[in-house]
């Protein structure tokens, strides 16, 4: 597709647009005033003829059945790769293994651009540790006892020994997650595995379609894997000891199979996701007893490190006894008369990083056009002639959106910063605040904290909560949540 001020065109429609995508981009185009110009319709296209309209939708669905077609073959391709020839297919070699060199890539045309094919091969220093994992295991050790004396050995967990694509892993031990992964794993027998996750389109939002689908890794029951019929790499297990773990972790009710499915809570938790311990910052888990809600966690048992860090043993907090003080602190920011003040505070927070020259400037315009339009806004309600202040509001709008195309293109957009006003639509977008959180329904109440950015940060030693609102800012407040606030 060929793009400029003017027109736009298309030269093969049935690749510029998936299936009903013309029909959410054409109303831009049409806003804007811009042609869209395709050589099957001889010309530009006319939004209002449905002639028109119905054959953009024809090419909108052979764009999505070839999409189909070519995912199909994909897929079907990449299954024979792996049961007929055991080819590694990429992907990060698992915790035991590296990669290395097997020769040139048996495609001529990706041989002759420099592609190369590659193989597992056992890492010196981590596959004796897949060894005793699976020789515990088999010798009466659970998960947790074996976490904790890998840990206590001082033995870097998967994401400490390669922390270069594991940034967002803290590094610092075992986890039980960790050593069921590599139990579970088929590829330490020698054969190669694919397809054990899928991605999956859901939705975005199902109340609003036209926002499109996003894509979600989901596991597939172990009867969908496709494992290779040969040894195609050096095994660091066989296969019986491999199948002695799987049928031990069936008896304990750990196994992968399919007959496995994650339980779901049937419990309502108002700050899902939303708390982190101070000791160790990761999110604390929900847990309910005698009929209250709880966050919990649990330290040593989850991560062997008992000894090593300054952690109780379990980290409670009741919900009940952080849900008021965090109500009444949010009811005074956003009420009616401390509302600007609040705004004004998040504005300024979110500003604390300097931007770039360029970046500052846009700032600066931006905040001076709506400035321009509140007092053309004021001058219409005073009197003045409709036509002339239409006008300057048309260049004064014009000005902003350069302006904001200018900050897209100076800034990267997870750091753009927000004007006052957009923080304030954000804010007045959630409602009346007071009334949603006054006796709210504990699902409302959810909604709300999550539009709001919650970030709760529970430090045991002194029994308090540390706030933070984030809408692309950051505003924070302590409360006591036992005995106060």
């Amino acid at each position: 597709m060929k793009v400029n001020a003017r027109s736009n065109t298309a030269g093969e429609p049935h690749r510029a647009f998936y299936g009903n995508q013309f029909g959410l981009t054409v109303p831009l185009f049409a806003h804007y005033g811009v042609e869209l110009w395709v050589p099957e319709i001889g010309g530009p296209i006319d939004p209002d003829n449905e002639a028109h309209e119905l054959v953009m939708s024809v090419f909108g669905g052979m764009s999505k059945g070839e999409r189909n077609r070519i995912k199909l073959r994909v897929r079907t391709a990449m299954a024979a790769q792996t049961l007929l020839e055991g080819r590694y297919l990429g992907g990060r070699p698992p915790y035991g293994y590296t990669l290395r060199d097997l020769g040139p890539h048996p495609n001529p045309a990706k041989a002759a651009d420099g592609k190369r094919l590659r193989g597992l091969f056992p890492d010196a220093e981590t596959a004796p540790i897949v060894r005793r994992i699976f020789e515990e295991f088999l010798a009466g050790y659970g998960i947790f006892a074996i976490a904790e004396g890998l840990t206590g050995n001082h033995v870097p967990c998967p994401s400490a020994h390669d922390r270069a694509r594991n940034p967002h892993r803290s590094g610092v031990a075992w986890s039980k997650s960790a050593v069921g992964v590599i139990l579970t794993n088929p590829r330490y027998t020698g054969r190669q595995v694919w397809n054990k996750q899928r991605t999956d389109e859901i939705l975005l939002d199902v109340n609003d379609v036209a926002l499109g689908h996003t894509g979600v890794m989901r596991w597939n029951p172990r009867d969908k894997w496709v494992v290779s019929k040969e040894i195609t790499h050096p095994p660091l297990i066989d296969d019986a000891i491999f199948e002695q773990a799987q049928a031990l972790l069936s008896r304990r009710g750990r196994g992968s199979g399919a007959q496995q499915r994650r339980r779901r809570t049937r419990n309502p938790y108002i700050f899902r996701g939303l708390i982190y311990c101070a000791a160790c910052q990761r999110r604390m888990q929900g847990q309910y007893n005698h009929g209250d809600a709880y966050y919990r966690c649990r330290f040593p048992q989850e991560y062997a490190l008992a000894n090593k860090v300054e952690h109780p043993r379990n980290v409670y907090l009741r919900e009940d006894a952080l849900t008021d003080p965090l109500d009444a602190w949010l009811a005074t920011a956003f009420s009616p008369e401390r509302l600007q003040q609040t705004i004004t505070a998040m504005t300024d927070a979110q500003l604390a990083d300097q931007p770039s020259p360029l970046a500052a400037a846009a700032h600066a315009t931006i905040t001076a056009c709506d400035m321009k339009l509140g007092q053309y806004r004021a001058a219409l309600d005073a009197g003045a002639d409709p036509t002339v202040v239409a006008s300057w509001i048309a260049q004064t709008q014009a000005e902003r959106a350069r302006a904001e195309a200018d900050l897209q293109t100076t800034q990267p957009p997870e750091r753009r910063r927000m004007s006052q006003t957009e923080i304030a639509n954000l804010v007045q977008a959630l409602g009346d605040i007071i009334t949603v959180l006054h006796d709210a329904d504990p699902a409302d109440k959810a909604e709300v904290y999550r539009r709001l950015g919650l970030r709760l940060t529970y430090h045991a030693a002194t029994q308090t909560v540390h706030a933070e609102a984030d809408l692309s800012a950051h505003r924070g407040v302590v409360v006591r949540v036992q005995g106060g606030t």
